[in-house]
């Protein structure tokens, strides 16, 4: 895979006016849209839930990236790819007794289907699955939050799962990147990148994604 794929979240967005928020992404060279869904529970936080990504389906053609920050992501899965979900991405402390069960739901409903890992879960957990699911998305730092400090410690994961991984798969990267913390990450063998704040707090959105994508 050539293309950085540039998912910005929108934990990073304007509430009040979302759509707008989405189609200035859209407009600047997005690849995908972050979603970022947060129980209060697995995570000390509550963002978005099924309504607002039924929502925003509407409003974009980007395929929708919905992150599940979630305990039970089984049980909500349905709801999630119903609302028109494209990629969805369940945590591997949360469900992993239950994530070939997951996984084998998600093909036969005909969406990708990815894997992610806290700072402090190695990668090795995740070897025998890196085979069956499309995404893992190696977390640098404590989901939960937007605007943290990149953890570099937890970046190195990423060269373990591209050595042990297929080629074709979508190795992710969110927290605490920039244009500098991006380029460790791209060395390193990650091939999509999520950012919230550097993209919706930048003063050239557009500028913002291609240093991500390029620098």
């Amino acid at each position: 895979m050539d293309k950085i794929i540039i998912s910005p979240s929108i934990l990073s967005a304007d509430f009040a006016n979302l759509q707008r928020d989405i189609a200035k992404i859209e407009q600047a060279g997005a690849d995908w849209v972050h979603v970022d869904v947060m129980d209060g529970h697995f995570v000390p936080n509550i963002t978005i839930g099924v309504p607002v990504v039924r929502a925003i389906r509407k409003v974009t053609v980007l395929p929708l990236d919905v992150h599940l920050m979630i305990e039970n992501p089984l049980d909500y899965l349905p709801q999630f790819i119903d609302a028109g979900a494209d990629i969805i991405t369940v945590h591997y402390e949360a469900c992993s007794e239950l994530l070939d069960d997951i996984i084998d739901y998600a093909r036969a409903r005909g969406i990708k289907i990815g894997v992610s890992i806290k700072p402090n879960t190695p990668a090795i957990v995740l070897k025998e699955w890196l085979e069956k699911v499309d995404l893992v998305l190696i977390m640098t730092v404590e989901p939960g939050f937007g605007g943290q400090r990149f953890i570099e410690d937890a970046a190195y994961k990423i060269e373990y799962i591209k050595n042990n991984g297929p080629k074709n798969l979508i190795l992710q990267v969110d927290g605490g990147i920039n244009d500098e913390t991006a380029k460790i990450c791209k060395h390193l063998g990650a091939n999509s990148l999520v950012a919230g704040n550097y993209i919706y707090k930048s003063t050239n959105i557009a500028e913002a994604i291609e240093a991500l994508r390029t620098n």
